[in-house]
């Protein structure tokens, strides 16, 4: 569209959370489809959701239009029904997503077990709209996009100020400033601090990963054969999926590298075990934590702070699909003043009551849960 773009960007391209995500690229937030119509009213609220349904294709097209390294795979997700309780959660999701056509498809227990290699849950949700990514890759390959499009890309050059001048916004950092016409803020969790113009408020959640070695081929074909990818229903939640080289790749809310790490980490050792007990003390060779922006609502924000600029955040641990549509519309609606394109209404201001002291506490609660499960000699499931 005729723009000069620059990317000032604190750290390394796919630091934050871009890069240290599930991978799972799910149409839809976390809420159902009610509610967030419920959130936001039905005529904003029904096209959030239509627009949100259609982001695997969009990131998928996107992957194959560029030629994106990234391990792209097609093959669906599954929601798992870790209790009763969620067993009850994913039918109503289903029927939710059915009337709204939905192509999703409610698995029994013998099913799922067939598809996961486990007999821990008691049934999933299938969503053939859904796929997953190595989302480093992902990320690094729209940085190597942006740069054959023109954009200028400046790593570790982290924004200290941010000013409105009489025409024009100005972005101080160590290394110099940029006059721009347009500012989009991206920085979601990893927001580093106070600028005078912009003040995203969110709350801070710890996602945290584990992977293995490559297993051997005898158990890849048994675990995740058709290589969906998963997370669960429990209220501290976890996921799993395969890489392409056959790593199994665990997760759960929680900072894996932060003061519960250990908590944490013996947490995973168990859950491997209780799910793929022939995977019992195979060692894990990778960790790594994220973090997640969380709203009270659990519905991402577009916060337009001044002439010509937008803040996104919040996509509550649905980044990949959202963040690329949002992040595309944001662009489109900058460049030609149009707000009207934007994929939910634009607000002035978001404010998030007691953020450090909830943050803590999910913390907090992902640690006691990793520990009543030790002491309960079981992680769930069945």
């Amino acid at each position: 569209m005729g723009a000069s773009v620059i990317l000032l960007e604190a750290e390394t391209i796919g630091h934050g959370g871009s890069g240290r995500n599930v991978g799972l690229v799910n149409a839809g937030l976390w809420l159902p489809p009610d509610e967030v119509i419920a959130r936001l009213g039905e005529e904003a609220g029904a096209r959030l959701v239509a627009e949100l349904a259609a982001a695997p294709d969009r990131v998928f097209d996107l992957i194959a239009r560029e030629g994106i390294d990234c391990e792209a795979r097609r093959a669906g997700t599954l929601h798992l029904a870790h209790a009763p309780s969620g067993l009850r959660d994913l039918k109503g999701r289903l029927a939710q997503g059915r009337w709204r056509g939905a192509p999703l498809v409610l698995l029994d227990a013998a099913e799922t077990e067939r598809r996961t290699g486990t007999a821990a849950y008691q049934g999933a949700l299938f969503d053939p709209r859904a796929g997953t990514i190595q989302p480093l890759g992902y990320v690094r390959g729209l940085a190597r996009t942006a740069v054959r499009a023109g954009a200028a890309l400046h790593e570790g050059t982290p924004v200290r100020a941010l000013d409105r001048l009489a025409e024009a916004w100005s972005l101080t950092t160590p290394e110099g400033e940029v006059r721009a016409r347009s500012v989009l803020v991206a920085t979601n969790a990893y927001h580093l601090g106070p600028l005078a113009a912009v003040r995203p408020e969110f709350v801070t959640v710890s996602y945290g990963q584990v992977a293995t070695d490559p297993l051997p081929q005898r158990m890849r074909s048994r675990l995740l054969p058709g290589g969906e990818g998963c997370w669960d229903t429990a209220l501290v939640m976890s996921s799993f999926r395969m890489d392409a080289d056959g790593r199994l790749i665990l997760g759960a809310i929680g900072d894996f590298s932060g003061p519960g790490r250990a908590i944490h980490q013996d947490w995973a050792a168990r859950k491997m075990a209780a799910l793929f007990p022939d995977l019992a003390g195979m060692p894990f060779r990778y960790c790594w934590s994220g973090r997640i922006a969380m709203t009270s609502d659990h519905v991402p924000k577009i916060l337009g702070f001044g002439p010509s600029a937008l803040a996104c955040f919040g996509y509550s641990g649905r980044g990949i699909g959202p963040g690329t549509v949002f992040g595309t519309e944001a662009a489109r609606a900058l460049l030609t003043g149009a707000a009207d394109g934007l994929p939910l209404p634009m607000v002035t201001m978001h404010r998030e009551k007691a953020a450090a002291l909830r943050g803590t506490g999910v913390e907090a609660g992902a640690c006691i849960a990793h520990l009543a499960g030790a002491r309960q000699g079981s992680t769930g499931g069945r």
